[in-house]
């Protein structure tokens, strides 16, 4: 199991850095700075949630007993990132995958952060995490890291004038419509996450390795 972590991780870290040098990239082909495509990228909820994917893949590998590797590999964590990326693999391949056309490196990026990723975690997921403890209370707790990013989106917009995603552009779409977007997905993302927690509960406890 390890050794499969270690690849997926592995996998996570380079399309992570692939995606950061196209985002330079593209920033200073446009006439901007390479400090405004790191802006850019980290504005993603893709891209943030990745990270996590790739720090709780990342912990699963190693057999370090730091604070942060015992975090990343808690069920709940574990079990909450399962239900981002799976947010993440969804919502673009039902709503975002049709407003572009992305070729090249480009393609190859999206293809690993939008779709092999979210397969590879929950894989990780199934295979590793014991995840028969979840609690359906802990479930509001997931809400925070969405909700959070949320925040940090709208605030981004505010002052910078750029949103990441179309429907939660509150420039064009006004607060209203927006908020009204972001309860969609939240609904979404719910669903996800009570279908994790009524797996986790009844999948087999994994066997040490």
């Amino acid at each position: 199991m390890r050794l499969f972590a270690a690849a997926a991780a592995l996998i996570g870290w380079a399309a992570l850095a692939l995606q950061l040098a196209l985002s330079i990239g593209l920033a200073t082909a446009g006439g901007r700075t390479a400090g405004w495509g790191v802006f850019m990228y980290l504005g993603y909820f893709t891209i943030l949630t990745n990270l996590l994917a790739a720090l709780a893949l990342t912990a699963a590998a190693s057999a370090a007993q730091g604070t942060l590797q015992r975090f990343f590999r808690r069920p709940g964590v574990a079990s909450a990132i399962g239900a981002n990326i799976a947010v993440v693999g969804l919502v673009y391949f039902f709503v975002l995958r049709h407003i572009w056309n992305p070729e090249g490196l480009l393609w190859l990026a999206d293809v690993l952060l939008h779709y092999l990723m979210p397969v590879l975690f929950l894989a990780y997921w199934w295979i590793a995490v014991p995840a028969r403890g979840l609690r359906w209370r802990d479930l509001p707790h997931w809400w925070i890291y969405p909700l959070g990013y949320l925040a940090y989106a709208l605030v981004r917009g505010a002052i910078a004038g750029v949103y990441p995603y179309p429907f939660i552009d509150a420039g064009a779409l006004g607060y209203g419509r927006t908020a009204l977007n972001a309860v969609a997905v939240l609904i979404g993302f719910s669903l996800v996450a009570a279908l994790l927690v009524a797996i986790g509960r009844k999948k087999p406890t994994p066997k040490k390795v």
